[in-house]
């Protein structure tokens, strides 16, 4: 499959909502969601910042519908302000904010940052979204979950999800990616069992060129680790355009399903055009899964009005 921005069907009449949209992966996907007609929320931590952004996308789509809210997926008190004023039915809802291998801190509720921002704030933001989601005829609504590769390396662990006893940068992130993945999945499964006409799918850029990459070495201060992370950047690394193929993929083609995985399909998975790949054994796990979202559940406070999957529910064709 050679899918690319060109490929994006008419968003016409379609309202999407984008968190982290003000820039990397998320601020891709705005502008050509927006520059198809689609009217997309850009739910930013910094309102200044998405704002800005807005500029940046209007210049190229001077008509484009854009509206900048405030949502700090780090504080479910802003998560849930900024449900409360949604008024809008959502056709796509695509989780992509997210924060990258950095030294340990706490959310404004006491989570771990990356396994707070990464997971559990998405969790709770889809949770309090599910009655805003488009599921009345017509076209599936869709919730896209943006992982990573590097959820492969991931391991959910239950005794110290938070990184209190031992802390590693990547492993948190590794963990975080794949709580992504395997909340897409469980999500599907749920989808499926109440019979809503709604699909969740998660997918991975690859090997983005994106500020993402910036954040930890920036934290700790660390020149070099800078150095290092911005020449490699331009050695390896895709463009933020290319990475965000496989999130307007998912968002989009009427050919994508639901439970499905979807990363570019060039050199170790990490650039090229979208395409349909396996994640990796233990995001398949249904009992983890069902772990994870109890236990999302109960630190959240956000429950959902879906019923827990039947066995052996398939989450995708």
């Amino acid at each position: 499959m050679s899918w690319t921005a060109a490929d994006v069907p008419d968003q016409s009449g379609r309202t999407i909502v984008v968190t982290g949209a003000n820039s990397g992966i998320g601020l891709e996907a705005t502008r050509e969601l927006a520059r198809e007609g689609a009217t997309v929320i850009m739910a930013c931590r910094s309102v200044e910042r998405g704002e800005r952004a807005a500029r940046d996308v209007r210049r190229n789509a001077p008509d484009a519908e854009l509206r900048v809210e405030e949502c700090d997926l780090g504080d479910l008190e802003s998560v849930r302000a900024f449900a409360d004023r949604l008024d809008a039915e959502i056709d796509v809802l695509i989780n992509n904010a997210g924060v990258m291998a950095i030294p340990r801190s706490e959310t404004a509720d006491g989570f771990e940052t990356q396994f707070g921002v990464n997971h559990l704030g998405h969790f709770a933001l889809t949770g309090l979204l599910l009655e805003r989601l488009a599921t009345d005829g017509g076209d599936a609504a869709r919730v896209v979950t943006v992982s990573s590769g590097v959820h492969e390396q991931g391991e959910i662990e239950f005794d110290d999800l938070q990184g209190e006893d031992s802390y590693n940068k990547w492993e948190a992130y590794a963990q975080s990616k794949l709580a992504n993945v395997l909340f897409a999945y469980e999500l599907e499964r749920r989808f499926l069992t109440a019979g809503l006409n709604a699909d969740s799918m998660a997918v991975h850029p690859g090997y983005a060129d994106t500020a993402l990459q910036f954040r930890g070495p920036e934290q700790q201060e660390s020149r070099l680790r800078l150095a290092a992370m911005k020449l490699l950047n331009g050695l390896v690394a895709q463009s933020a355009e290319m990475g965000a193929l496989p999130t307007l993929y998912a968002a989009t083609a009427p050919e994508a399903k639901g439970g499905a995985y979807y990363g570019p399909g060039g050199l170790a998975n990490m650039r090229g055009s979208p395409e349909r790949q396996a994640s990796s054994d233990r995001s398949y796990d249904e009992e983890t899964a069902r772990r994870l979202w109890a236990i999302s559940r109960e630190l959240t406070g956000v429950s959902y009005d879906l019923p827990r999957p039947k066995a052996d529910v398939p989450t995708s064709d």
